[in-house]
């Protein structure tokens, strides 16, 4: 049994598209298993129904608008680069409402209801082993896996968009009492829950470089200071997951194939540029192309 796992990213995601785009469509890989955390959640749904060409339109397109309700940041431009930075009145509008978060992110549940339908949710439930979501359930101190075969059409996609939250920037959601946020503050890349699950063949795209090339950027005030320390916790989390991830591999004699973005693609993951994302889509796609030739001359030569 097969299955595709993709990790949390942010805009990184576009890249784990392309890799999913070659596997599935010139490798003509089936996976029975799909699994993800945050963005890869976003992903999975999609890929699950063999409809790459609409992932693609859809991730590529993504603004911040559609993610955020009230947006804690600002985007902008200097040169070709794109960085963002806070927006202090829409932070400050927070705390005045007792809020516990910088921004909300309620217009991304409602797109993700608007671009993956029920016919979608019906076929997959019908045709695909599983299809699972991460999400970390902050009362209970733990990670949930949450599957297409477990929820309704209402249940799953609001799993999906609570596996994306990423807290304090995104919304605390709340359900049967208990309180959750994005999946990857407890398992950035889930690839031992789809071993657990049966898989035994899995291909994983990690989006972060397995080797970090150049020094990280620190930011220069408190707010920005702690975007990268949440960032380099996650870091840790997705090293401690691959890790895992291996062990059970070679315990259960599953074939693991692991897809690495060869460079660091951004400091910042919630920066959602069209002009980067395609870019990011074809360097996935290349990628991906690059490691299965590689890997195919190899074997010839070997």
């Amino acid at each position: 049994m097969k299955a595709l796992v993709i990790s949390g990213g942010g805009s990184k995601g576009a890249f784990a598209g392309g890799v999913a785009q070659y596997l599935m469509e010139e490798q003509n890989k089936s996976y029975d298993l799909f699994l993800g955390t945050s963005t890869g959640s976003l992903l999975i749904p999609h890929l699950a129904t063999g409809n790459v060409s609409k992932v693609y339109d859809i991730f590529t397109s993504v603004t911040q608008r559609d993610i955020f309700s009230v947006n804690p940041f600002v985007q902008r431009k200097k040169g070709d680069r794109e960085y963002v930075s806070i927006n202090f009145i829409n932070s400050l509008w927070q705390f005045i409402k007792l809020k516990r978060t910088f921004g909300e992110s309620k217009a991304l549940r409602k797109n993700i209801k608007k671009k993956f339908t029920i016919e979608e949710f019906d076929k997959i439930r019908r045709t695909r082993e599983d299809v699972v979501v991460t999400v970390s359930n902050l009362s209970k101190n733990r990670v949930e896996y949450k599957s297409v075969k477990d929820c309704t059409y209402e249940e799953f996609c609001n799993w999906i968009w609570i596996s994306c939250n990423y807290i304090p920037f995104m919304s605390l959601a709340t359900v049967n009492g208990y309180e959750y946020a994005d999946g990857g503050l407890g398992c950035v890349i889930p690839i031992r829950e789809a071993i657990k699950r049966g898989a035994t063949e899995v291909d994983a795209v990690v989006l972060e470089s397995e080797n970090m090339e150049r020094q990280k950027v620190l930011g220069k005030n408190p707010f920005s200071l702690m975007m990268s320390l949440f960032s380099h916790l996650l870091d840790q989390v997705e090293k401690s997951d691959i890790e895992i991830g291996k062990l059970a591999a070679k315990h259960n004699n599953v074939k693991l194939n692991l897809y690495y973005t060869p460079t660091s693609l951004t400091e910042n993951s919630l920066i959602f540029s069209k002009r980067l994302m395609v870019k990011w889509w074809q360097e996935g796609f290349d990628y991906a192309k690059s490691k299965h030739e590689s890997q195919l001359f190899n074997e010839l030569k070997g």
